[in-house]
């Protein structure tokens, strides 16, 4: 399903949708420090129900069903659903998906211990999925919003993908990410407390292929509104400049990790 929001691409529509191939082959990518350190600050650990909200490929779900929570994801993409389910199925884990915004979930009032958004929670009307997700987190339940960046300035790579995205759509707003203090923002103080506002380096390794996977299932290419021929003429270039770097690399990223408690 087709999202457009002024506070992205000058507005330009895109849909996640389109790549959900590509991005469940290539988008799962975090390390397992990064999971370890989730678990390490109880969230998604075992005894806990968890909602994954913008869940995309079951991404989340899928690697942290093994530190023992019982997990629900739910995303507006049909497709992102269907690999979901399919990638948890085959993996003999039993996840519950459902099709839905976050907007227009509906679950009774104290259902879940966690609620967590992972890259995604930047998309959603505040205005109306605050209140519902403080509804939803039982009494002491917790909001997770997770984030990971590449860093261009520490990655020539990264830099000169980020170049070729924007000659192709030059109205793609989502590179040259810094590195961020991670606070209390304003539109969490009416309903949680901080629990952790947390930020760490982490190298992310990837092949020539499952970086060009990586850039190819962005909001820049696959998930926007380029057409086939132009994002054919994005993949020839992008893959002439990658055979020109080592076959397998680093590159940096920033992982934020705001935890917040229901007041």
């Amino acid at each position: 399903m087709p999202i457009a929001n002024k506070d992205f691409d000058n507005g330009k529509p895109f849909d996640f949708g389109r790549i959900s191939a590509d991005y469940a082959k290539f988008r799962d990518i975090y390390p397992a420090e990064f999971y370890e350190k989730l678990a390490e600050l109880k969230i998604g650990t075992a005894g806990q129900k968890i909602l994954d909200l913008g869940t995309g490929t079951g991404v989340l779900p899928r690697n942290m069903q093994r530190f023992g929570g019982k997990w629900t994801g739910a995303d507006i993409s049909e497709n992102q659903i269907h690999f979901a389910r399919s990638l948890s199925e085959t993996a003999g884990m039993k996840i519950d998906y459902i099709v839905s915004s976050a907007e227009s979930l509906d679950f009774d009032p104290e259902s879940f211990d966690i609620v967590t958004a992972c890259q995604c929670f930047m998309y959603f009307d505040k205005s109306v999925v605050l209140p519902k997700i403080h509804s939803w987190l039982k009494t002491g339940g917790h909001f997770a919003v997770l984030f990971m960046a590449w860093i261009p300035a520490d990655s020539e790579i990264a830099t000169k993908s980020e170049e070729l995205v924007l000659k192709y759509n030059p109205d793609w707003s989502g590179g040259g990410w810094k590195r961020n203090a991670v606070t209390m923002p304003d539109w969490a103080k009416p309903y949680f407390g901080l629990e952790d506002a947390v930020g760490f380096d982490i190298p992310v390794s990837f092949t020539r292929e499952t970086w060009h996977g990586r850039i190819k299932s962005c909001r820049g290419i696959g998930a926007s509104s380029l057409s086939a021929e132009e994002i054919a003429k994005w993949e020839k270039e992008h893959l002439a400049y990658l055979a020109t770097v080592p076959e397998t690399f680093d590159i940096p990223h920033w992982v934020t990790i705001l935890n917040l408690r229901k007041k």
